[in-house]
């Protein structure tokens, strides 16, 4: 079992861009979502995919579990999806020692571009990158698990 530590932002900037990656396409789809847990498959880049099971409320930190799945088995879970598929397009964005990945939005959440920064301890204090805006992490309308539920929140 891994623990998933990260901190969430929204992004202000295309400041990022310079820096990223070529990125990947994720298609994914939560089949169960409750209060403190969630089931999601992911399809990456239409060649791979995963299960993914997180367990917890801390907005910080939370249990994680995942296993690589067959992709026809994903794509089957993806048609019994609770809420919409999320599309979006992940970037990797070095900074000052961490990884950062900007998640940017397709489809029904077009023009949300979110942030994340995956860290070892609780205590892990990123610089933030100028391109960074407003923090939310915490904030349950911008996680995934509600953006599917919820669609896309008010500015």
């Amino acid at each position: 079992m891994a623990k998933e530590i990260e901190r969430k932002f929204l992004v202000s900037s295309d400041g990022w861009r310079p820096d990223a990656d070529a990125g990947s396409v994720f298609r994914q789809a939560y089949i169960v979502t409750m209060d403190d847990r969630s089931v999601r498959v992911r399809i990456a880049d239409g060649t791979t995919a995963r299960m993914t099971v997180k367990v917890g409320k801390s907005a910080l930190v939370r249990d994680e579990f995942e296993y690589v799945i067959p992709l026809a088995d994903a794509q089957g879970m993806i048609d019994l999806a609770v809420g919409i598929v999320i599309d979006k397009t992940r970037y990797r964005v070095p900074f000052r020692g961490f990884i950062w990945e900007v998640d940017v939005y397709d489809g029904a959440l077009q023009g949300l571009v979110i942030a994340e920064v995956e860290m070892t301890s609780e205590d892990d204090t990123p610089d933030l990158p100028d391109w960074i805006g407003r923090e939310v992490t915490g904030e349950r309308r911008y996680s995934n698990q509600y953006l599917a539920l919820d669609g896309r929140p008010p500015e």
